[in-house]
C-alpha cells in the first residue's frame, strides 16, 4: 500500500513537518529515534523536545500523525470510569489533557460547541482529518526549531544491535522501491503498531494469550486450543460517514459480502433519536449510529451537511485467529506456515493481506446497514442510506489508512502488570492491589476484550461467519485504579530500547484495559521523559529505573509538566493539574507518606485534618527523610486517649519520641482538628523545615490541600532518603525478604504488599 496522501488542508502543515524525500540510501543520526506516528509516538517526541533532547527523529509508515485520534479513525474518546455509580471521564492530565483542550478549541471555533458529538461512548469527539491537523500543530514548533525531524512512508526492516544494545534501525519504503533509510541513535523508542523494532532487535516479547502458567491470571487459558497463539483482541476498520443531504449513497457490494455475517444488525435499532442528555452509556442512546457519533447537527441545530459519525460496533470486529481460507491461502503463498503465525510475527506485507480482508468486512457492515437494515426499518428517524464514506483520508476505498489496533506486541519488561494486580470484584473502582512506587501515570479501564473468535456458518471457510465472545475474554471485567510502573517501559534484556504505544510490559489481559487514547499518550510522555533523563546522564534505561533518586526526578518532571499540564500519576479523581496542591498530593501519596482512604478515590482537598491524621503523615515523612530515626518500641500506651490497639498509636508515639515533645501531656486528643499552628509546632519539634506562613494563620483549621503542600515542601528541603536504590533491580536481591526476588516482585520494598514501603511502617522497623 502506497504512502497515503494528506487531506488538502493538511498539506501546508505537512510541508513544514516533513523534510524532503530521501532517494537511494540515506544515513541519519539521532539522540532519540521514535518509530511510529501514533498518539504515543507524538507524545514522546514532544516531551523529549520540550525537555531538551537535541536531535529527535520520528519515522512513520504513513503521512498522518495521531494514531487512534486520526489515522485509525477512532474520533470518539473512550475514557470512562465509574465514580459514585455514574460513568464519568477518568481525570485528564499531561499531553492528553493538552490535546483534549485543542480538540475542544477546534470544535468551538468550527461548531460553536466544544463537544458536538453527543456520542454514546464518550463526551469528546474529533473528526479524523482535524485530529491529524491538531497533531501536526502539536509537533510543529519542534520541527521548525530543528529539534524534531519527521520521516514518513518508511517501515523497519532491520535493527542493528551491538553489545546487547539497539544502536540503529534500517527502514524500507512502504511504497515500492529499493530506497533505504538508516538511522543511528543513542536510544530508540518503539511506538510502532506491532512492535517491529522490538521484534527485529531480538528483545524478548509476547503476543497472543498468556497461559495460566505464565502469570497465574484467573482468566488465562490453561492450554492453547485450535485458536492457538493467534487469538487476540480483534482489530476493527472504522467506517467514517457524513450525511449526503438526502441523496442515496449505497456503496458497491463487497466481494466477500454475505448478509448472514451481519445478522447481529438485524435485531436492533440502527439509528435512535437521542441527544444523550442522560449522559454517556445511557441505554436509550445506544445504536450503531449514536455509538460513536462525531457531530450531532440534529440536536445542536448545526447547518445541513455537518452530521458525521463513525462505525465501530462489535459486528465490525475482525478476529485475528481462525482466518478465512482466502486469507490463509494468500499468507501461505507468501511464506509456508505464515497463516499460523501471530500477526505480530508477520511482515508488513503479510499483515496487509489480513488488512485487505478486514477492510472488506467493514465495508460489508456499511453495505448491510444501507440495504438490508434500511429495507427493514425504512427512513425513520434517519438512515445510513443517506450517509456516505468521508473523503478526508485520501484512500481508494475511503476507509482510514490504518485499522484500530487493540492489542499488539507486549514487551518483556522489568515489570509486567498482571490481571490480579488490577482486577476487582466491585463495580466501582477503588485502589488496585498493586500500586508501584515507580508509577509514571494512573489509569483505569475495564478489562475489555471485543469478540476474539469467529464461527463459520457453513463448511466453506470463505463463507459467512459471525463473531464469538469467549467466556473468559469479554468486556466489563471490573478493575481498580492503578499505576503503570516505569519498569514496564524497560526491556528485561535489551539496552538502547524503550517501549512505547502498546509495546509495553503488560499481560494480554491487562493490555485490554490499557489501550485508550489518553493512556497511550501517557505511555509516550513517560517514555520521552525516560529518554531525556537517560541521554542527559549517559545512562541506559535499566540504570535509570534502578536508581530511585532518578525515578523520583523523572516523576517530578511528569508531575510538573513541561510546557503543558502535569501528568496525574496517583489516580485521584479530584486532583487537577491546574490546582496548586497537585504536585504535593501526587508526590506524597506515591511515596506512601500520604495514605488514601481505602473506600474513596477522592483526595478531598477541603477536608479538615485531625491530629491523628497529621501525626501519621509526619511520622511517615520523617522516616522518608534523610534524618530518619528507628521506630521506637513501647509496651504501654503513652497517652490515655490513644489505646494500645489504635491503628495510629505507633505513628503518634513515634513522632513524639523523635521530636522535642517533653514533657508529654496525659492526652493527645487524636480526633480533634489540627490547625496551621499545630503543623508549625510539630514540624519545629521534629527539626523539620517549617513554612513561615503557617504562623500567619496559626489558629485556622488545616485542610488537606494546605497540609500536603507544607509537608511536601518540608521533605524537599530536608531531603529524601533512598536506602533501597542499591538493590532496586539487582539480580538475586530480595529487598523486602518476602521470598520473591526484586525482579519478580511488583512491590519489592513492601513485604506485606499493602502499597506502603516497609520503612514507613512501624512493624518493619529496624
Amino acid at each position: 500500500m502506497a504512502s497515503l496522501r494528506l487531506h488538502p488542508f493538511l498539506a501546508v502543515l505537512a510541508s513544514v513537518a516533513t523534510w524532503g524525500p530521501l532517494c537511494g540510501a540515506a544515513d541519519l543520526d539521532a539522540d532519540l529515534l521514535i518509530v511510529g506516528g501514533n498518539e504515543s509516538a507524538c507524545a514522546a517526541a514532544v516531551q523529549a523536545a520540550r525537555l531538551g533532547v537535541k536531535k529527535v527523529v520520528l519515522v512513520n509508515d504513513i503521512d498522518w500523525l495521531g494514531g487512534q485520534f486520526s489515522a485509525e479513525g477512532v474520533g470518539c474518546l473512550d475514557e470512562w470510569t465509574m465514580v459514585e455509580g455514574r460513568r464519568v471521564n477518568f481525570p485528564r492530565s499531561g499531553l492528553f489533557l493538552e490535546m483534549v483542550r485543542r480538540i475542544q478549541a477546534h470544535n468551538s471555533a468550527k461548531y460553536g460547541k466544544a463537544t458536538p458529538g453527543n456520542a454514546f461512548c464518550g463526551t469528546d469527539t474529533i473528526e479524523p482529518a482535524a485530529a491529524a491537523e491538531l497533531f501536526e500543530g502539536l509537533v510543529k514548533p519542534y520541527v521548525q526549531s530543528g529539534v524534531l525531524r519527521i520521516e514518513r512512508g518508511w517501515e523497519p526492516v532491520k535493527v542493528q544491535v551491538q553489545d546487547g544494545a539497539v544502536v540503529g534501525v534500517e527502514f524500507g519504503p512502504v511504497a515500492a522501491g529499493h530506497d533505504r533509510l538508516r538511522i543511528t541513535a543513542k536510544l530508540t523508542l518503539d511506538a510502532s503498531d506491532w512492535g517491529d523494532v522490538i521484534r527485529l532487535s531480538g528483545a524478548k516479547y509476547g503476543a497472543g494469550p498468556d497461559l495460566k502458567s505464565r502469570f497465574g491470571e484467573p482468566s488465562a487459558p490453561e492450554a492453547f486450543d485450535e485458536a492457538g497463539s493467534q487469538e487476540m483482541n480483534p482489530l476493527s476498520w472504522c467506517v467514517v460517514l457524513r450525511e449526503t443531504g438526502g441523496k442515496p449513497a449505497v456503496g458497491p457490494r463487497p466481494a466477500s459480502y454475505d448478509p448472514r455475517s451481519f445478522a447481529a444488525l438485524d435485531k436492533l435499532a440502527p439509528w435512535v433519536d437521542s441527544d444523550m442528555s442522560a449522559g454517556m452509556y445511557s441505554p436509550s442512546g445506544n445504536s450503531p449510529y449514536t455509538h460513536r457519533r462525531l457531530v450531532d447537527r440534529w440536536h445542536n441545530g448545526f447547518a445541513p451537511g455537518t452530521e458525521a459519525t463513525f462505525l465501530n460496533y462489535p459486528v465490525q470486529d475482525y478476529p485475528l485467529c481462525q482466518l478465512p481460507q482466502r486469507v490463509v491461502d494468500a499468507l501461505e503463498r507468501s511464506e509456508a506456515g505464515a497463516s499460523r503465525k501471530n500477526i505480530v510475527d508477520l511482515t508488513p506485507a503479510q499483515r496487509r493481506i489480513i488488512f485487505d480482508d478486514a477492510r472488506q468486512h467493514a465495508l460489508g457492515v456499511l453495505h448491510h446497514l444501507q440495504t438490508a437494515v434500511h429495507d427493514r426499518v425504512g427512513d425513520f428517524p434517519q438512515s445510513f442510506r443517506y450517509m456516505a464514506l468521508t473523503n478526508e483520508f485520501g484512500t481508494a476505498d475511503r476507509l482510514p489508512p490504518k485499522p484500530y489496533v487493540r492489542e499488539g506486541l507486549r514487551l518483556e519488561a522489568l515489570s509486567m502488570l498482571r490481571e490480579q494486580d488490577i482486577r476487582t470484584n466491585e463495580k466501582e473502582p477503588k485502589w488496585a492491589r498493586v500500586l508501584p512506587t515507580d508509577g509514571v501515570f494512573g489509569f483505569q479501564f475495564n478489562i475489555d476484550f471485543h469478540p476474539t473468535r469467529r464461527k463459520y456458518l457453513t463448511e466453506d471457510r470463505n463463507g459467512p461467519w459471525q463473531f464469538v465472545h469467549t467466556p473468559t475474554r469479554g468486556w466489563h471485567t471490573d478493575t481498580d485504579r492503578a499505576l503503570f510502573p516505569l519498569r514496564g517501559l524497560v526491556p528485561i534484556t535489551m539496552d538502547g530500547l524503550i517501549g512505547g504505544g502498546k509495546n509495553i510490559g503488560v499481560s494480554s489481559v491487562v493490555q485490554s484495559a490499557l489501550r485508550l487514547h489518553g493512556q497511550m499518550m501517557h505511555v509516550g510522555q513517560a517514555g520521552g521523559t525516560l529518554a531525556w533523563l537517560c541521554l542527559r546522564d549517559g545512562k541506559q534505561p535499566r540504570a535509570v529505573a534502578g536508581d530511585l533518586a532518578s525515578v523520583r526526578e523523572l516523576q517530578m518532571k511528569l508531575l510538573r509538566g513541561s510546557g503543558g499540564p502535569g501528568v496525574l500519576i496517583w489516580p485521584w479523581h479530584d486532583v487537577d493539574p491546574d490546582q496548586d496542591f497537585f504536585e504535593a498530593a501526587n508526590a506524597l501519596t506515591l511515596r506512601g507518606v500520604w495514605t488514601p482512604e481505602v473506600e474513596s478515590v477522592f483526595f478531598q482537598p477541603g477536608k479538615i485534618l485531625t491530629r491523628r491524621e497529621l501525626a501519621r503523615a509526619l511520622a511517615k515523612l520523617h522516616r522518608a527523610s534523610v534524618v530518619a530515626k528507628a521506630w521506637p518500641s513501647r509496651e504501654q500506651p503513652l497517652y490515655q486517649d490513644v489505646a494500645k490497639d489504635d491503628a495510629d498509636r505507633s505513628f503518634i508515639e513515634a513522632m513524639v519520641t523523635w521530636g522535642d515533645f517533653q514533657p508529654t501531656a496525659e492526652k493527645f486528643r487524636p480526633d480533634e482538628v489540627a490547625t496551621s499552628g499545630t503543623l508549625h509546632d510539630w514540624l519545629t519539634r521534629l527539626g523539620l523545615p517549617v513554612s513561615r506562613g503557617l504562623l500567619d494563620n496559626k489558629g485556622r483549621t488545616l485542610q488537606r490541600a494546605e497540609a500536603v503542600q507544607h509537608l511536601w515542601r518540608a521533605l524537599q528541603l530536608q531531603g529524601e532518603s533512598f536506602p533501597e536504590s542499591g538493590v532496586w533491580l539487582r539480580p538475586g536481591e530480595d529487598a523486602d525478604e518476602d521470598g520473591l526476588g526484586n525482579l519478580e516482585d511488583a512491590l519489592p520494598f513492601d513485604r506485606d504488599n499493602n502499597n506502603v514501603p516497609d520503612r514507613l511502617q512501624p512493624k518493619a522497623s529496624s
